[in-house]
């Protein structure tokens, strides 16, 4: 499945979103992201500045959640944080979608919502989280051609603080949804190798998890 280790490590977002995690943490991720070479190192908005400082000289990109974990806040405050995460070095945005927005059926709602954070934030990559552990599946597959509408980059699955993370049956109807309109991120409880090669497999580009120094650990020691 994958080539080589810098090959697997260029599908990770090393996750840090924690509300426990001191800057120790955040340095220490820091590090291991451009020890391995993930894609990025995913932050609460807070820690972006930091982040961008820690990473600074390597190609570890810096990756700021939005409205994290719920989707709850005013599309305004999105824009703020979102806007301010852009100005404090984040190249690419996590945006979490109003979950009860969704299952109110109210997804006209949601894509403005979606839509005016992407607009206002141009030329980063938007990663839309769609929390599938808490959606039937009509759900996932409206809210997945909402945000290819609103002109997401990428589906992702979880934030990792919901029901459940990504399954190999939340990609494929992903996929299904979506066609080839939209990249997907898998997330949300994936700690082992087999976990990400199954969620590539099925049709994830991307995976967002905080086992990412493990995960690379275990791989060296297969080769």
């Amino acid at each position: 499945m994958f080539k080589d280790a810098g090959q697997l490590a260029y599908v990770i977002d090393h996750t840090l979103v924690r509300p426990d995690a001191t800057l120790n943490d955040l340095a220490q991720a820091c590090a291991d992201a451009k020890k391995y070479g993930f894609a990025c190192v995913v932050v609460q908005s807070g820690n972006v500045a930091r982040a961008r400082d820690l990473l600074a000289g390597s190609l570890v990109k810096v990756c700021s959640v939005v409205g994290f974990p719920h989707g709850a806040s005013t599309t305004t405050v999105k824009i703020v944080e979102a806007m301010e995460a852009m100005k404090n070095g984040a190249v690419e945005l996590d945006i979490v979608v109003n979950i009860g927005m969704v299952k109110s059926g109210r997804f006209d709602a949601v894509e403005v919502d979606i839509k005016n954070v992407i607009a206002m934030t141009p030329q980063k990559v938007h990663k839309v989280i769609i929390e599938t552990g808490s959606l039937m599946p009509d759900e996932i597959t409206r809210v997945c051609q909402v945000a290819v509408t609103a002109k997401a980059e990428f589906i992702k699955t979880s934030t990792g603080y919901g029901p459940r993370g990504a399954t190999v049956d939340d990609i494929r109807l992903i996929r299904q949804a979506i066609g080839s309109a939209c990249r997907i991120k898998a997330s949300g409880g994936i700690k082992d190798l087999a976990s990400i090669t199954a969620l590539v497999d099925a049709g994830a580009e991307r995976i967002g998890t905080s086992s990412g120094v493990a995960i690379m650990e275990e791989y060296l020691k297969k080769k």
